[in-house]
């Protein structure tokens, strides 16, 4: 009977085809859309935790409550001792020091005159030690547009369209003016060693990234840093366990009736991204919630219309002598094997579009050229084990429901009525 069954389903394109088309489509939106918006949900995680927040950030108290003016004469002192001390006891852990500053760029001419400037925001981190997770975690060597990774002492990299905007080429000098860490006013020599483009548009208008002992020597800031990150090995946030992490180092180390002690802030606990990802998290699963629903209802409906156009068909095999709970079985049978094919189908062609996106994604750069947000330009999907079976929530849940209330009109058909649509 098995076999039967799949016959009629193969050989009537009206009672397969198009069903399966239909679940097909539905499975293959609904599993795009849920890779799409997760990709972009994690990407902004994902980008503010390597260019700002780290998984968990120490600074100063002090530090923290001006921290968007960039207060280094707050900043943490002694720090090879607390990275000694978060490494040998928080091993779990990746820790590093950061440096940040703002001021101005000088490009010189031939004379050593002025020829361009320009305001920069700049990173200084730990380029040279053996052991260092920036060149990786920043993704240094895949940003890389022209030239190289800094080698040696007082080099620097500037983004890509910063350098095209000064006129600035590989191997030229560029001077740095700023301020110390004492309030004097800070003059530094650098030569440019290569130039990026992170397709962060916050970071692409004007950055430059230097190794942290030549910029902590520039702003007299030895054995000092802005910050100290923390992220996970496997770089992936885990809000509860970082919460746990920054209570029992706060405990430990942070007073505060002391301004200057360290104080340790997860992810979540800076500039409000907690309240943000919770309602990132919100509004992604009521759009998600809301596809799938739709994308249910159209397949429910498909299963409905599929059964009632078959009422003649039903009522030639009720007349026959075939029980009604065997059809009614038979018709849910079909009903569950076109799902899963449906399904399935759909499925695998979201994945690999979902594939294809999560390596490529989309460009919108042009959108967002004056977002000052550390996002990347470039939204891409992003595939997890949600992607592999959410398809199926309205491809074969919806369209088995759409057959079973079709169905229910089996048992209401009566000998008289099978005769005279038959007559009709």
């Amino acid at each position: 009977m098995i076999k039967f069954i799949l016959k009629g389903l193969i050989r009537d394109r009206s009672r397969s085809l198009f069903p399966v088309l239909m679940v097909s489509a539905g499975a293959f939106l609904t599993v795009l859309l849920y890779s799409w918006i997760t990709g972009a949900m994690g990407d902004i995680v994902n980008s503010t935790a390597q260019f700002n927040s780290g998984h968990v950030k120490i600074t100063t108290r002090a530090y923290q409550e001006l921290s968007d003016q960039i207060p280094n004469d707050l900043a943490l002192l002694e720090v090879d001792n607390l990275l000694n001390h978060l490494r040998n006891n928080e091993n779990k852990m990746l820790w590093t020091p950061r440096i940040r500053f703002g001021g101005l760029i000088d490009i010189p001419d031939i004379n050593g005159e002025t020829k361009t400037q320009g305001p920069v925001m700049g990173l200084g981190v730990d380029l040279f030690s053996k052991n260092s997770p920036e060149i990786t975690i920043l993704n240094l060597k895949n940003a890389l547009v022209e030239g190289k990774l800094p080698q040696k002492k007082n080099e620097i990299l500037i983004s890509a369209d910063f350098a095209k905007k000064l006129g600035v080429k590989i191997g030229e000098p560029a001077t740095l003016l700023g301020s110390t860490m004492n309030g004097a006013m800070a003059m530094h020599n650098f030569t440019v060693s290569g130039t990026l483009c992170f397709g962060i548009t916050a970071m692409d208008r004007g950055a430059i990234i230097a190794d942290i002992t030549d910029v902590g020597f520039a702003l007299d800031m030895i054995d000092g840093a802005s910050e100290i990150v923390g992220y996970t090995k496997n770089m992936v946030y885990f809000n509860t366990e970082m919460k746990e992490l920054a209570r029992n180092f706060n405990e430990k180390f942070s007073r505060k009736n002391d301004e200057f002690t360290p104080l340790m802030l997860t992810l979540g606990q800076q500039n409000g991204f907690e309240e943000y990802l919770q309602l990132a998290d919100t509004f992604s699963f009521i759009i998600v919630a809301i596809f799938i629903f739709v994308m249910s209802l159209v397949l429910w409906n498909s299963g409905l219309m599929n059964g009632i156009r078959r009422y003649g068909e039903i009522g030639v095999r009720l007349a026959m002598g075939e029980p009604k709970g065997n059809l009614y079985r038979w018709m849910i049978f079909e009903s569950i094997i076109i799902g899963l094919v449906g399904s399935l189908l759909g499925t695998l062609v979201g994945l690999a579009i979902s594939y294809y996106m999560q390596y490529h994604g989309i460009d919108f750069g042009n959108i967002m050229q004056k977002s000052s947000m550390m996002i990347s330009s470039v939204m891409r999907a992003r595939v997890t084990k949600g992607s592999y079976i959410i398809g199926f929530f309205p491809g074969l849940i919806a369209s088995v429901i759409g057959t079973c209330f079709a169905g229910i009109g089996i048992y209401r058909r009566q000998t008289a009525q099978l005769f005279k649509d038959l007559e009709i």
